[in-house]
């Protein structure tokens, strides 16, 4: 069965839909922040680059904004699984059902606590969302670093190639020139 047939049914029958929610407003949030630069504005940056330049430096934007977007929503899906969301969400999800199928449950004030309980934990966990991103980003820009320090090695270690293969080949020129010698005397 189709995982987003599954998921669209349970959040219309209401299992499992806050979660539903949640990954879907997380979704649309990290889309729209990493769409926010039209290929206009993008152009517009670099106004002394040729066409082609820009047409290729867009194209690198658009990989790295890719990777970027999946990176992120995998590091979310882990984050989710990891601290169980959706069966916490779940939890809660029946415990509101619950509650409102109660007629003896009337204590608002706890609502409130629980509100306010609800609003620290949800501030808590974009606080140590945003932390985890941050890392993402940090992570990529040191594997940046590290493939181009790299790149600068593998063309130090040609450069060296090539100097040990004239070197060789003037060893050995000298070599034959100087054995021409002794055989002449």
């Amino acid at each position: 069965m189709d995982i987003s047939v599954e998921s669209d049914r349970n959040a219309s029958t209401g299992i499992g839909s806050r979660y539903f929610d949640l990954k879907k407003s997380f979704k649309f949030a990290l889309r729209s922040l990493l769409t926010s630069c039209s290929k206009e504005e993008f152009y517009k940056a670099y106004p002394r680059f040729t066409n082609a330049e820009k047409e290729g430096l867009h194209r690198i934007f658009l990989q790295v904004i890719t990777s970027l977007h999946e990176n992120i929503e995998d590091e979310f899906e882990s984050i989710c699984l990891e601290s169980q969301v959706a069966a916490t969400l779940d939890a809660v999800e029946q415990i509101v059902e619950e509650q409102e199928l109660d007629p003896l449950f009337s204590n608002k004030s706890n609502m409130r606590d629980v509100a306010q309980n609800l609003s620290a934990a949800k501030k808590n966990e974009l606080q140590y969302l945003t932390h985890r991103v941050k890392w993402v980003e940090d992570h990529n820009q040191v594997s940046r670093a590290r493939i181009n320090r790299l790149r600068d090695g593998t063309q130090v270690l040609c450069d060296a190639s090539d100097a040990v293969k004239k070197f060789k080949n003037w060893n050995l020129n000298y070599g034959a020139s100087s054995g021409d010698e002794f055989h002449d005397s």
